[in-house]
């Protein structure tokens, strides 16, 4: 039997419109059941565990921005933080796909709806051989938004049997492949913010040092990833 699993995270949100961040973006991480990951995750483990950091569950964002659980981290700890789980995204054996919404195209919440379902719909449908090829589709959301919830339920369901397409919640601290979607999700808004000539924050130059070395140190590594067939 071959399962397929889709996990599933998103940037932004539903309702007004930010003008510094106008996107709404989704991740999807795809991962072939059939290719193991256990030691990559206890890889992880062991690495987060030698300083420290035992059970503990990566948030990418506030990494990055030095915000909730990282506050009382140096930029050198949370660099370290950042690139184990760097590592382990490129370990893996997964690949992405981002659907990406500029919402000054939307003037409602229905219209936003209707383009990321489009987009979604568009993306399993030129690719309908390949998702077709498996006995079971599992998508993982941790049902952070009810909009996006019910895209996913209605998209899916309207293109796969009942009995292919299984839906599941979780929390990222129970599954690696989560935290994956959450620091690929983060990578691709910021690479979404430079293509279209914004530039990045405080936060973000002093993390990364300059666009020029985040698009070289890591996007142009994780570009290798993206779903293509």
């Amino acid at each position: 039997m071959q399962e397929l699993s889709i996990f599933i995270d998103e940037s932004g949100d539903f309702g007004k419109l930010c003008e510094e961040c106008p996107y709404y973006l989704i991740t999807l991480v795809l991962h072939e059941q059939k290719n193991s990951i256990k030691t990559q995750v206890e890889n992880l483990d062991i690495s987060l565990s030698q300083i420290g950091l035992q059970n503990h569950t990566i948030h990418t964002g506030p990494l990055i921005r030095r915000e909730k659980e990282y506050q009382n981290n140096s930029l050198k700890e949370r660099y370290s933080i950042f690139t184990k789980l760097y590592r382990f995204t490129c370990k893996v054996p997964i690949k992405y796909k981002n659907i990406t919404i500029n919402k000054k195209q939307c003037n409602d919440d229905l219209k936003l709806i209707q383009m990321l379902s489009k987009k979604l719909a568009a993306f399993i449908k030129e690719n309908y051989n390949y998702f077709n090829k498996f006995d079971n589709i599992i998508v993982y959301y941790d049902n952070g938004q009810m909009q996006l919830t019910k895209i996913l339920s209605s998209v899916f369901g309207s293109l796969f049997d009942e009995n292919n397409v299984e839906f599941r919640g979780g929390v990222p601290n129970e599954y690696k492949l989560f935290q994956t979607a959450d620091f690929l999700c983060t990578l691709s808004l910021l690479e979404e913010k430079l293509n279209n000539n914004r530039n990045l924050t405080n936060s973000e130059n002093k993390f990364f040092g300059s666009a020029r070395k985040l698009r070289k140190n890591f996007l142009k590594h994780v570009e290798k990833l993206k779903f293509c067939q």
